[in-house]
This record gives C-alpha cells, structure tokens and sequence, in this order.
C-alpha cells in the first residue's frame, strides 16, 4: 500500500494525522487517527468522554531553561505543550475535570547521557497530578522509540515499540598484502 499524504483517508476509512515534535491538534471527528514516532520525547493523549473531544500533542523537553528566552522556541516544551492541548480542546467543548490522560515515550535513547526521556516522563506525571487529569495510562521509559495511534474523538489509543530494523552492515573482506618478493640476490642501498 502507498502511504496517503497526511489527512487523507486510506482504505480503512480513517484520516490519519502526522504530529511532529513540537505539534499540537484535537479533533471530535471519529474519523480521524493521530499518530507520532517518540524517542525521549514524550506525547500526552488527552480525551473527554463526555464531549467526544481528545488531543495528543509531542514535547522534547519538560520545561525551558533560566536562558530561554525564544518565544517560537516554547512550543518544544511540556509545560507549554500541555497547556495548547488543554486550551484547545477546552475550545471543542472539553471540561477539564472530566479529562482522561495517556502518556507515551520518554525513552533512554544514549548510555551515558543525562535521562531526558525520564525527566520528560515525570514532568508529564506531575502536570497531570497537579491539574487533576486523571492518568489512565502510560507506556512511557525504557530503550526503544514508539509509534502511537490516538483516535481523539473515542479516546482510543495503540503503541507499538519501534524495534531497530537496520540489518548490521556486512564485513567486507580484505585480501591479505602479497608476500614480500623472494630475495634473489644481495641489494645494497645507499
């Protein structure tokens, strides 16, 4: 199958929607799938079962540092990310105590490297405690990267883990150097 340009309907009927790091959208179309690809970033799907109203949104870091001082920047960041999706889906009719949560991603993608991944993972966790949204549930740490599917409207979701499927590349094999030649007589150098 082909893939179908973001937004259009593919054979099953169902618009499905690329969100990219940095991206908010709701919808109350029942037709509509929300999908993203998350390493250490992490993705809140939001839904109110009452209205029929959801959102996923996707944020590379938790919070902006001391320095930040780039407005267009701000949409990188959970704290702003989560209030776009809130405020936009409160803008369909959402109430904000009836808001159910799902979080994904929040991956450790290096060894070595400070734990982005869970600091975006517990940021989430303590926004939604803090705002009362209720934290049904969550795939979010380990290694691997997530492909997640939201249908907003009926506040279903799907995650796969994306396994790594690059074959190693193959050793090419060397000749060994040829043999010095056979000494045939004396050489002098000078």
């Amino acid at each position: 199958m082909t893939p179908s340009p973001a937004g259009m309907a593919r054979s099953d009927g169902l618009r499905r929607i690329n969100i990219i790091q940095g991206e908010t959208r709701v919808s109350q179309e029942r037709d509509v799938v929300l999908t993203t690809v998350l390493g250490s970033c992490i993705s809140a799907c939001l839904y109110d079962p009452i209205a029929g109203v959801g959102g996923l949104n996707h944020f590379l870091l938790a919070e902006p540092g001391a320095a930040e001082t780039d407005p267009k920047s701000m949409q990188r960041y959970g704290v702003y990310a989560m209030e776009v999706l809130i405020n936009a889906m409160m803008a369909l009719g959402a109430q904000r105590h009836s808001l159910k949560a799902r979080l994904f991603g929040g991956a450790t993608m290096r060894d070595g490297f400070r734990d982005i991944g869970g600091a975006n993972a517990q940021f989430a966790r303590r926004f939604l405690a803090d705002e009362r949204i209720a934290l049904v549930g969550e795939d979010v740490g380990g290694v691997s990267a997530r492909r997640v599917e939201f249908r907003p409207a009926l506040g279903l979701a799907r995650c796969r883990h994306v396994t790594d499927t690059v074959a190693p590349m193959p050793r090419i094999a060397r000749p060994a150097p040829p043999p010095p030649p056979a000494a045939t007589g004396d050489v002098e150098f000078f």
